[in-house]
């Protein structure tokens, strides 16, 4: 298997991917982040820098070919109260992770990473997972959510508020990766704390958040950003390369039913 640093999928020709399947990469890696507002101190492409910088580096440690990021993610709890969010439905972003698939296969994609880095993505993103193996017997989907690759980095997300939004970590973050869609002087101002520890229902975020924060950015550091966007990598490559390898535990059909 080539293995040698790739390319974005965007940035090869069709002889080029094609040669790089039939070297023996097989697998892409797809993320998908998000455009919605980060309080007062953060751009609305938070989750999108995180996921297209991660994926980059990803990639060229691993040698997966990288497509493009969805830009647009589930983010219908953040309301209308804070302009910047452009949301897709749950069904649309499960229409078009499935599209995608449809025309990976033909082309000889057999494994998919899908990369999330918008919390809320995950239930539209698991939805699209089941339908792309439950129609391609020999289609392997994996879903890893950046907030909770490992349950050292889940604590690190949640360490100032349970339901975290632009809070330290990702503040931390964007200090580290792009420190020109953060704004600093409004950081310390920008602290709320989490008010849904004894909810029942989960609330939109307009019903929790005085400002679209929920957590202390006030504690985020460029250096806190380096050391874990270093864990996000390091546990990412780790997952993909292992995914790499792996073939199901039994060979049986989805579609034969057992004699």
């Amino acid at each position: 298997m080539d293995t040698s640093p790739s390319k974005q999928w965007e940035e090869l020709t069709w002889e080029e991917i094609q040669d790089l399947v039939s070297s023996g990469m097989d697998a892409v890696i797809l993320p998908v982040g998000a455009t919605e507002q980060h309080g007062p101190h953060l751009s609305v492409g938070m989750d999108s820098i995180l996921g297209r910088k991660l994926c980059y580096e990803v990639s060229n440690t691993t040698g997966v070919p990288c497509l493009p990021l969805l830009p647009y993610g589930s983010s219908l709890g953040h309301s209308h109260r804070w302009p910047g969010t452009l949301s897709l439905s749950p069904n649309t972003l499960i229409s078009v992770v499935t599209d995608i698939a449809d025309w990976l296969y033909p082309a000889g994609i057999r494994k998919l990473f899908i990369i999330n880095s918008h919390v809320t993505n995950e239930a539209p993103l698991r939805c699209a997972l089941e339908m792309i193996r439950s129609k391609y017997d020999d289609f392997s989907v994996a879903l890893f959510s950046t907030g909770k690759l490992t349950p050292e980095i889940a604590d690190e997300f949640s360490s100032d508020a349970s339901d975290w939004h632009a809070n330290a970590a990702e503040t931390s973050l964007i200090l580290h990766l792009d420190p020109s869609s953060a704004r600093p002087r409004k950081i310390a101002s920008s602290d709320d704390p989490d008010r849904t520890t004894d909810c029942v229902f989960s609330h939109p975020v307009n019903r929790t958040s005085l400002n679209g924060v929920t957590g202390t950015p006030s504690l985020a550091s460029a250096d806190a950003g380096e050391a874990l966007f270093a864990k996000l990598h390091d546990s990412l490559v780790e997952l993909i390369n292992k995914g790499l390898s792996e073939t199901p535990p039994l060979p049986n059909s989805y579609f034969t039913p057992q004699d």
